[in-house]
C-alpha cells in the first residue's frame, strides 16, 4: 500500500524551512578554542580536508561527515567543535547540516542501514524490504539504538536490485529471508551478507578482483609483482 510521500508539518518535505530567523538571538560567533575542546583525530581529520581546498569552507561537508562519525550525529556539539577548527559560526555549518539529508541532525542508531527504493529496486520488491526491516528492527529493545533505517532515492546498483547499503557497504540483491541474518551480522560486528556484497561480486574484467577475494581463477601474468 503507498503510503505517499512523508512530509513536515508544514507541508514540505524539507524540515524547517518557513521557520522564521530569531532576531533577538546574539550575533554569530566563532567559538573559542579555549573553551571548545575538540578531539584530536577528529581536529586532524578536519584540518587535513581543510588542506585540500583553496577555500578552506569548501571542507564544511566532509568535516561534518567526520564529527557525525564521533558524535554518531552533527549534534550542537559536534557542530562548535567543527566550526571551532574550520573557523566559522555554528550557523554556517548547520546550514550545510540540514540541507544534506546524509547528515543527521537528530539522535539516529550507530548503524545505517539504507535500503534503496528507487525504480528499479521497487519493482523487485524493495517496499517489501524496507518493511521488513523496519518490523524487524522494531521488534528488539534496542533497535532504535542500534539502527538508523531508512529508504534511499537511489543507490545506483540497479544490477543487484533490490539492496541495501549497510554502513557504507552495498549488498544485493536481498530478499526478506536475508534481514535477520544481515541485522546479525551488523549486531556481531562480521562482515555483512559476504556473498551478496557487491564489492565481492565477479565482472566483466576477468582480472578484477582477484587479488582481494578468494576463488579467483586468474594465473599470474607474466612478470608481475
Amino acid at each position: 500500500m503507498d503510503k505517499g510521500v512523508p512530509r513536515f508539518a508544514h507541508g514540505s518535505r524539507v524540515p524547517g524551512w518557513d521557520t522564521p530567523a530569531d532576531l533577538e538571538k546574539d550575533p554569530a560567533t566563532i567559538p573559542d578554542p579555549a573553551t571548545t575542546p575538540v578531539p584530536a583525530e577528529l581536529r586532524a581529520e578536519i584540518e587535513a580536508h581543510m588542506a585540500l581546498y583553496p577555500e578552506t569552507r569548501s571542507a564544511s561537508l566532509p568535516a561534518l561527515e567526520a564529527a557525525q562519525r564521533v558524535h554518531g550525529w552533527c549534534s550542537p556539539e559536534a557542530i562548535e567543535q567543527v566550526a571551532c577548527v574550520m573557523r566559522l559560526t555554528p550557523a554556517d555549518l548547520a546550514a550545510v547540516a540540514t540541507f544534506y539529508d546524509m547528515l543527521e541532525t537528530e539522535p539516529v542508531g550507530r548503524h545505517s542501514v539504507y535500503v534503496c527504493t528507487n525504480i528499479s529496486c521497487s519493482l523487485c520488491g524493495a517496499d517489501a524490504l524496507l518493511a521488513a526491516v523496519e518490523d524487524a528492527v522494531a521488534e528488539t529493545a534496542d533497535g532504535k539504538a542500534l539502527f538508523n533505517v531508512r529508504s534511499f532515492e537511489c543507490l545506483g546498483a540497479c544490477d543487484i536490485a533490490p539492496m541495501a547499503s549497510v554502513d557504507g557497504v552495498y549488498v544485493g540483491p536481498l530478499t526478506i529471508e536475508d534481514v535477520p541474518a544481515l541485522l546479525e551480522d551488523v549486531r556481531a560486528g562480521r562482515p555483512v551478507l559476504p556473498e551478496k556484497q557487491l564489492a565481492r561480486k565477479r565482472v566483466a574484467d576477468p582480472y578484477a578482483n582477484t587479488r582481494e577475494w578468494a576463488g579467483g581463477d586468474r594465473p599470474e601474468a607474466e612478470g608481475e609483482v
